[in-house]
């Protein structure tokens, strides 16, 4: 078996696709299916996954570009947000939330995680699944293995989504996404989606994809597993005095709520912020922060959404727009 899918590999490198790419090494290329597809098999994977990975695997040229092309955007604050909760994502998260409020509810009621909260984290991830990701996963991972500076990290992730795709069988050939193997509703990888994926509809398998039903089952097990608490609010949009020390925005540094009290801290009306002495952070815009001298408090559910995405941005962004379609 093992000669079998090797030689398939070698027949169906599509050779054709490398005629434009001068760096591109065949060698190279057939080493990696080989190292993977010995790999998969000690690893207990069937042939049938095997097969699809390997005999039509094709090299990526723009995926491995993109992982070395990164840009990094810098946007304060209220640029990302006016770029993310736009009326349109308002309104299409509204109508989403209502199509889909019977399978939101059954998420809430399992894990705890308000419906409004669930769909401000499909809005953000995929536009309510409107924008999944369209590369072959499985393709993508294999580029990026060849290209080798993550090389483990991406194996890892390949084995994951072969294992993902056998279990619950699956055709590899379906399971798109970004570039970067993100994929489905909530833009999972495929460790994640291992560790957190959860059958929504009792089909028998988890398919994150092309069923909502799985997706947001898995998204709201992933927030539960986070410490996701339904009974407390994400931020609260304070005011900060014009001598406000800005190096305490950085989210990481936290206080009691007496002591930023104390330090001038109020509702942005000028009306007092509760006491007490419950922990809170402090996130600032850039741009605001000269102006209108806004911040947000962050509480416990902010740093649980930057383990989802490690970003004070986004985790904003999730509190925001979570409020409006609430």
């Amino acid at each position: 078996m093992k000669l079998k899918i090797w030689i398939f590999a070698l027949c169906f490198a599509p050779l054709a696709l490398f005629a434009n790419d001068d760096d591109f090494d065949i060698n190279k290329w057939n080493a990696t299916l080989h190292e993977v597809q010995s790999r998969a098999i000690a690893e207990g994977i069937s042939p049938r996954v095997i097969n699809a990975v390997i005999q039509t695997g094709e090299f990526m040229p723009g995926v491995v570009r993109s992982d070395k092309n990164q840009v990094e955007f810098k946007l304060t604050h209220a640029q990302y947000i006016a770029r993310m909760i736009t009326p349109e994502r308002i309104t299409s998260g509204r109508r989403a939330k209502t199509q889909n409020a019977a399978m939101l509810r059954r998420v809430d009621a399992e894990y705890g995680v308000p419906p409004h909260v669930i769909a401000a984290f499909w809005g953000l991830e995929s536009r309510y699944g409107e924008f999944k990701g369209s590369h072959k996963i499985s393709d993508a991972y294999l580029s990026l293995i060849y290209d080798g500076r993550r090389g483990t990290f991406f194996g890892n992730q390949l084995m994951a989504l072969m294992k993902i795709a056998d279990k619950n069988n699956l055709e590899i050939d379906d399971m798109r996404g970004s570039w970067a193997g993100a994929m489905g509703h909530f833009q999972f990888i495929p460790t994640t989606l291992q560790q957190y994926g959860v059958d929504g509809d009792g089909d028998g398998r988890i398919d994150i994809v092309n069923n909502f039903a799985d997706a947001s089952h898995s998204a709201g097990n992933y927030l539960s597993k986070l410490g996701w608490n339904k009974n407390e609010r994400i931020l609260r949009t304070v005011r900060v005095p014009t001598n406000f020390n800005l190096s305490w925005c950085d989210s990481r540094t936290k206080k009691t709520l007496n002591e930023w009290v104390a330090m001038g801290i109020t509702n942005p009306d000028g009306s007092a912020i509760p006491r007490g002495t419950r922990e809170a952070g402090m996130v600032c815009d850039e741009d605001s922060i000269t102006t209108t001298r806004t911040a947000y408090m962050v509480y416990d559910n902010f740093y649980r959404i930057k383990k989802w995405n490690n970003s004070n941005a986004y985790a904003v962004a999730i509190a925001l727009l979570s409020d409006q379609l609430r």
